[in-house]
């Protein structure tokens, strides 16, 4: 019995350090990234997973339109919103 378990202890051990050192903290990203998303609002400066830089003017359930310069209006979804800018 003891035997069979020393076999497995390696493998739970690996399977341990995955856990802590890739699944947990990929999984404390996801949540972060959904509350930030979550919490946007009209007049929010944002940053698009592409890279374009905006203001969001309107909120429309999942879609988002950014204001990327004077007069120049995109809609993208909220799923493409990568974060939230200070400034």
């Amino acid at each position: 019995m003891t035997q069979s378990i020393t076999q497995f202890l390696p493998l739970i051990i690996i399977f341990a350090i995955f856990y802590f050192m890739l699944i947990r903290p990929q999984q404390q990203r996801q949540k972060k990234h959904k509350d930030m998303l979550d919490s946007l609002k009209v007049g929010d400066r944002v940053i698009t997973i592409g890279g374009i830089f905006g203001i969001i003017r309107e909120i429309k359930g999942d879609v988002f339109t950014l204001e990327i310069s004077k007069d120049i209006r995109i809609n993208t979804t909220k799923s493409a919103i990568g974060s939230k800018r200070d400034n």
